[in-house]
Protein backbone atom coordinates (compact mmCIF):
# COMPACT_ATOMS: atom_id res chain seq x y z
CA UNK A 1 0.00 0.00 0.00
CA UNK A 2 3.28 2.65 0.78
CA UNK A 3 4.66 1.97 -2.65
CA UNK A 4 1.25 1.76 -4.35
CA UNK A 5 -0.50 4.83 -2.67
CA UNK A 6 2.08 6.04 -0.42
CA UNK A 7 3.05 6.14 3.32
CA UNK A 8 0.14 8.52 4.20
CA UNK A 9 -2.86 6.30 3.02
CA UNK A 10 -1.46 3.62 4.48
CA UNK A 11 -0.88 5.25 8.07
CA UNK A 12 -4.76 6.43 7.60
CA UNK A 13 -5.94 3.16 6.58
CA UNK A 14 -3.83 1.26 9.39
CA UNK A 15 -4.64 3.24 11.90
CA UNK A 16 -8.54 3.22 11.74
CA UNK A 17 -8.37 -0.51 11.11
CA UNK A 18 -6.66 -0.82 14.31
CA UNK A 19 -8.26 1.83 16.39
CA UNK A 20 -11.81 0.38 15.21
CA UNK A 21 -10.43 -3.07 16.13
CA UNK A 22 -9.26 -2.46 19.62
CA UNK A 23 -12.44 -0.47 20.34
CA UNK A 24 -14.17 -3.46 19.58
CA UNK A 25 -12.20 -6.12 21.01
CA UNK A 26 -12.18 -3.71 24.57
CA UNK A 27 -15.98 -4.42 24.20
CA UNK A 28 -15.42 -7.98 25.67
CA UNK A 29 -12.82 -7.43 27.93
CA UNK A 30 -14.52 -8.98 31.52
CA UNK A 31 -12.67 -9.71 34.58
CA UNK A 32 -11.62 -13.04 35.09
CA UNK A 33 -12.58 -15.26 38.16
CA UNK A 34 -10.22 -17.51 39.79
CA UNK A 35 -10.93 -21.53 39.79
CA UNK A 36 -11.73 -23.02 43.11
CA UNK A 37 -8.63 -24.30 44.50
CA UNK A 38 -6.13 -21.84 42.23
CA UNK A 39 -2.83 -21.41 44.14
CA UNK A 40 0.21 -20.05 43.16
CA UNK A 41 2.85 -21.58 40.79
CA UNK A 42 5.28 -23.63 42.39
CA UNK A 43 8.26 -22.25 40.80
CA UNK A 44 6.78 -18.22 41.49
CA UNK A 45 7.88 -16.77 45.31
CA UNK A 46 5.34 -14.03 46.20
CA UNK A 47 5.55 -11.18 48.50
CA UNK A 48 2.51 -11.12 50.63
CA UNK A 49 2.96 -7.20 51.73
CA UNK A 50 1.44 -4.86 49.62
CA UNK A 51 3.88 -1.76 48.20
CA UNK A 52 3.02 1.50 46.89
CA UNK A 53 5.48 3.23 44.39
CA UNK A 54 6.79 5.21 46.78
CA UNK A 55 7.07 2.14 49.10
CA UNK A 56 8.92 0.65 46.48
CA UNK A 57 11.43 3.02 44.97
CA UNK A 58 12.77 2.71 48.23
CA UNK A 59 13.54 -0.56 48.67
CA UNK A 60 17.27 -1.64 47.26
CA UNK A 61 15.58 -4.93 45.49
CA UNK A 62 13.64 -2.46 43.08
CA UNK A 63 17.15 -0.72 42.21
CA UNK A 64 18.62 -3.82 41.13
CA UNK A 65 15.53 -5.11 38.99
CA UNK A 66 15.43 -1.82 37.26
CA UNK A 67 19.08 -2.04 36.35
CA UNK A 68 18.36 -5.32 35.06
CA UNK A 69 15.88 -4.10 32.84
CA UNK A 70 17.85 -1.22 31.99
CA UNK A 71 20.85 -3.68 30.94
CA UNK A 72 18.95 -5.86 28.99
CA UNK A 73 16.03 -3.44 27.29
CA UNK A 74 19.54 -1.37 25.93
CA UNK A 75 20.62 -4.25 23.84
CA UNK A 76 17.31 -4.64 22.17
CA UNK A 77 16.62 -0.95 21.26
CA UNK A 78 20.71 -0.64 20.18
CA UNK A 79 19.88 -3.44 18.13
CA UNK A 80 16.61 -2.17 16.88
CA UNK A 81 17.73 1.49 16.14
CA UNK A 82 21.14 0.42 14.61
CA UNK A 83 19.49 -2.49 12.00
CA UNK A 84 19.14 -0.41 9.52
CA UNK A 85 22.29 1.76 9.23
CA UNK A 86 24.17 -1.90 10.05
CA UNK A 87 22.39 -3.55 6.77
CA UNK A 88 23.18 -0.17 4.65
CA UNK A 89 26.91 -0.87 5.67
CA UNK A 90 27.16 -4.20 4.67
CA UNK A 91 25.72 -3.34 1.46
CA UNK A 92 22.55 -5.99 1.34
CA UNK A 93 19.65 -3.86 3.06
CA UNK A 94 17.76 -4.22 -0.08
CA UNK A 95 18.77 -7.32 -1.54
CA UNK A 96 15.70 -8.95 -2.44
CA UNK A 97 14.82 -12.19 -0.37
CA UNK A 98 12.08 -14.83 -1.13
CA UNK A 99 10.14 -16.41 2.01
CA UNK A 100 6.73 -17.97 2.21
CA UNK A 101 6.29 -17.07 -1.29
CA UNK A 102 6.86 -13.43 -0.49
CA UNK A 103 9.81 -11.24 -1.62
CA UNK A 104 10.73 -8.50 -0.04
CA UNK A 105 13.96 -6.33 0.46
CA UNK A 106 16.07 -8.12 3.15
CA UNK A 107 15.90 -5.59 5.43
CA UNK A 108 12.36 -5.39 5.56
CA UNK A 109 11.84 -8.86 5.89
CA UNK A 110 14.42 -8.94 8.41
CA UNK A 111 12.49 -6.71 10.57
CA UNK A 112 9.04 -8.34 9.85
CA UNK A 113 10.76 -11.59 11.32
CA UNK A 114 11.78 -9.98 14.44
CA UNK A 115 8.32 -8.15 15.02
CA UNK A 116 7.04 -11.77 15.05
CA UNK A 117 9.97 -13.13 17.43
CA UNK A 118 9.44 -9.64 19.66
CA UNK A 119 5.87 -10.88 20.56
CA UNK A 120 6.04 -14.68 20.06
CA UNK A 121 8.29 -14.54 23.33
CA UNK A 122 6.32 -13.15 25.43
CA UNK A 123 3.93 -15.49 25.75
CA UNK A 124 6.63 -18.08 26.14
CA UNK A 125 8.69 -16.79 28.53
CA UNK A 126 6.07 -15.84 30.67
CA UNK A 127 4.33 -19.71 30.53
CA UNK A 128 8.44 -20.88 31.55
CA UNK A 129 8.59 -18.33 34.03
CA UNK A 130 5.80 -19.51 35.85
CA UNK A 131 6.83 -22.97 35.51
CA UNK A 132 10.47 -22.54 35.96
CA UNK A 133 11.22 -19.40 38.33
CA UNK A 134 11.50 -15.89 37.11
CA UNK A 135 15.41 -15.67 37.67
CA UNK A 136 15.92 -19.06 36.12
CA UNK A 137 14.25 -17.98 33.37
CA UNK A 138 16.07 -14.56 33.00
CA UNK A 139 19.27 -16.11 33.36
CA UNK A 140 18.92 -18.43 30.03
CA UNK A 141 17.32 -15.68 27.72
CA UNK A 142 19.27 -12.89 29.04
CA UNK A 143 22.40 -14.62 28.27
CA UNK A 144 20.94 -15.56 24.88
CA UNK A 145 20.46 -12.42 23.65
CA UNK A 146 24.22 -11.80 24.70
CA UNK A 147 25.25 -14.70 22.54
CA UNK A 148 22.73 -13.72 19.73
CA UNK A 149 24.20 -10.31 19.70
CA UNK A 150 27.98 -11.33 19.71
CA UNK A 151 26.49 -13.55 16.69
CA UNK A 152 25.01 -11.17 14.91
CA UNK A 153 29.09 -9.27 15.28
CA UNK A 154 30.77 -12.28 14.51
CA UNK A 155 28.50 -13.03 11.22
CA UNK A 156 26.27 -10.51 10.60
CA UNK A 157 28.24 -9.58 7.21
CA UNK A 158 26.63 -13.08 5.52
CA UNK A 159 22.87 -11.59 4.75
CA UNK A 160 21.21 -14.80 5.92
CA UNK A 161 22.93 -15.14 8.98
CA UNK A 162 22.20 -11.28 9.47
CA UNK A 163 18.71 -12.80 9.74
CA UNK A 164 18.36 -15.09 11.90
CA UNK A 165 21.09 -13.67 14.47
CA UNK A 166 18.76 -10.34 14.31
CA UNK A 167 15.32 -12.62 14.98
CA UNK A 168 17.48 -14.26 17.84
CA UNK A 169 17.98 -10.95 19.86
CA UNK A 170 14.39 -10.11 19.26
CA UNK A 171 12.99 -13.05 20.65
CA UNK A 172 15.53 -12.72 23.48
CA UNK A 173 14.69 -9.53 24.11
CA UNK A 174 11.23 -9.23 24.13
CA UNK A 175 10.48 -10.94 27.28
CA UNK A 176 11.29 -8.09 29.15
CA UNK A 177 7.25 -7.19 28.49
CA UNK A 178 6.36 -10.23 30.00
CA UNK A 179 8.72 -11.29 33.38
CA UNK A 180 9.61 -8.17 34.61
CA UNK A 181 5.49 -6.81 34.79
CA UNK A 182 5.24 -9.96 36.97
CA UNK A 183 8.62 -10.47 38.65
CA UNK A 184 7.27 -6.77 39.85
CA UNK A 185 3.64 -8.03 41.40
CA UNK A 186 5.41 -11.02 42.34
CA UNK A 187 7.87 -9.01 44.60
CA UNK A 188 5.94 -5.76 45.74
CA UNK A 189 2.19 -7.24 45.61
CA UNK A 190 -0.67 -7.26 43.25
CA UNK A 191 -2.79 -4.33 44.41
CA UNK A 192 -0.36 -1.47 43.25
CA UNK A 193 0.77 -4.12 40.34
CA UNK A 194 -0.17 -1.14 37.67
CA UNK A 195 1.76 1.83 39.00
CA UNK A 196 4.34 -0.30 40.16
CA UNK A 197 4.86 -2.21 36.39
CA UNK A 198 4.67 1.32 35.41
CA UNK A 199 7.30 3.22 37.18
CA UNK A 200 9.55 -0.35 36.70
CA UNK A 201 8.77 0.11 32.95
CA UNK A 202 10.41 3.68 32.86
CA UNK A 203 13.46 1.86 32.75
CA UNK A 204 13.12 1.41 29.09
CA UNK A 205 13.34 5.28 29.02
CA UNK A 206 16.34 5.17 30.59
CA UNK A 207 17.59 2.43 28.39
CA UNK A 208 17.20 4.17 25.03
CA UNK A 209 19.10 7.14 26.59
CA UNK A 210 22.15 4.69 26.51
CA UNK A 211 20.86 4.38 22.04
CA UNK A 212 23.80 7.61 21.26
CA UNK A 213 25.96 5.44 22.89
CA UNK A 214 26.17 3.06 19.99
CA UNK A 215 26.17 5.97 17.46
CA UNK A 216 29.76 6.80 19.83
CA UNK A 217 31.04 2.99 20.18
CA UNK A 218 30.23 2.73 16.06
CA UNK A 219 32.37 5.84 15.13
CA UNK A 220 35.27 4.73 17.17
CA UNK A 221 34.94 0.99 17.11
CA UNK A 222 32.72 -0.11 14.42
CA UNK A 223 29.67 -1.90 14.57
CA UNK A 224 31.26 -4.75 16.40
CA UNK A 225 32.30 -2.39 19.57
CA UNK A 226 28.48 -1.91 19.89
CA UNK A 227 27.48 -5.80 20.05
CA UNK A 228 30.33 -6.30 22.20
CA UNK A 229 29.32 -3.66 25.08
CA UNK A 230 26.18 -4.81 24.30
CA UNK A 231 26.51 -8.50 24.87
CA UNK A 232 28.52 -7.91 27.96
CA UNK A 233 26.22 -6.02 29.82
CA UNK A 234 22.94 -8.51 29.02
CA UNK A 235 25.29 -11.14 29.98
CA UNK A 236 25.94 -9.67 33.08
CA UNK A 237 22.45 -9.41 33.76
CA UNK A 238 21.47 -12.68 33.27
CA UNK A 239 24.29 -13.63 35.67
CA UNK A 240 23.10 -11.26 38.14
CA UNK A 241 19.53 -12.75 37.53
CA UNK A 242 20.62 -16.08 39.16
CA UNK A 243 23.54 -15.19 41.53
CA UNK A 244 22.62 -12.05 42.68
CA UNK A 245 18.91 -10.84 42.36
CA UNK A 246 17.55 -14.43 43.16
CA UNK A 247 18.48 -14.73 46.89
CA UNK A 248 18.29 -11.05 47.35
CA UNK A 249 14.64 -11.15 46.28
CA UNK A 250 14.12 -14.47 48.31
CA UNK A 251 15.07 -12.93 51.20
CA UNK A 252 13.33 -9.88 50.65
CA UNK A 253 9.77 -11.59 50.19
CA UNK A 254 10.96 -13.81 53.27
CA UNK A 255 11.33 -11.39 55.45
CA UNK A 256 8.15 -9.65 54.99
CA UNK A 257 6.01 -13.35 55.55
CA UNK A 258 8.03 -14.01 58.97
CA UNK A 259 7.17 -10.39 59.83
CA UNK A 260 3.13 -11.24 59.38
CA UNK A 261 0.97 -12.23 62.12
CA UNK A 262 1.19 -15.89 63.02
CA UNK A 263 -2.03 -16.74 61.83
CA UNK A 264 -1.64 -15.47 57.87
CA UNK A 265 1.46 -16.87 58.04
CA UNK A 266 0.49 -20.01 58.53
CA UNK A 267 -2.11 -19.58 56.04
CA UNK A 268 0.32 -18.93 53.71
CA UNK A 269 2.57 -21.73 54.10
CA UNK A 270 -0.26 -23.83 54.10
CA UNK A 271 -1.53 -22.34 50.67
CA UNK A 272 2.37 -22.67 49.55
CA UNK A 273 2.24 -26.42 50.32
CA UNK A 274 -1.18 -27.11 48.30
CA UNK A 275 0.73 -25.51 45.45
CA UNK A 276 3.79 -28.03 45.86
Amino acid sequence: MIQGSGYEKAFLFFGILQGVAIFALALLLVKPRAPKGAVAAKAVLTNPVEFTPGQMVKTPVFWLIYASFVAVAAGGIMATAQLGPIAKDFGFASMPVTLLGMTLPLLTMTLSIDNLCNGFTRPLCGFLSDRFGRENTMFVIFIGEGLALLGLMQYGHNPYAFMFFAALTFLFWGEIFSIFPALCADTFGSKFAAANAGTLYTAKGTAAMLVPLASILSARGGWGAVFTVAAVVTIAAGLSAKLVLAPMRRRFITGHVEAMPVSDAAFLARVQREGE
